[in-house]
């Protein structure tokens, strides 16, 4: 019993300091950072994510800061109905990961 216990407290824990270092960014401070051109335009990364989707639309996006890397997100549907998770770099507009939604 104490090993699960001490196994369930660091796994807490590990949850804990990994949602730390992430951090949602605002509009405000997302525009502010593409007017700066410290990230890649929203439209560029929104038309790379589309690209590897043809048809697909978008249903939700969100910029994060992670280990002080910029992180674009996209969700997207697909004329199936099929839902896709783009992870792209904010900064170079690299494609991260591309994975299907389940």
């Amino acid at each position: 019993m104490k090993t699960l216990t001490a196994l369930f407290g660091a796994s807490l824990i590990a949850l804990v300091a990994s949602q730390a270092q992430a951090r949602d960014l605002g509009p405000d401070e997302a525009l502010r950072l593409r007017d700066a051109g410290t990230i890649v335009s929203f439209e560029k990364l929104n038309a790379t994510a589309l690209s590897r989707h043809p048809g697909a639309s978008i249903s939700e996006t969100e910029l994060e800061q992670e280990y002080g890397k910029y992180l674009y997100q996209v969700e997207l549907r697909d004329p199936q109905g099929l839902e896709w998770d783009v992870e792209l770099d904010a900064v170079s507009g690299q494609v991260l990961k591309d994975h299907q939604d389940t």
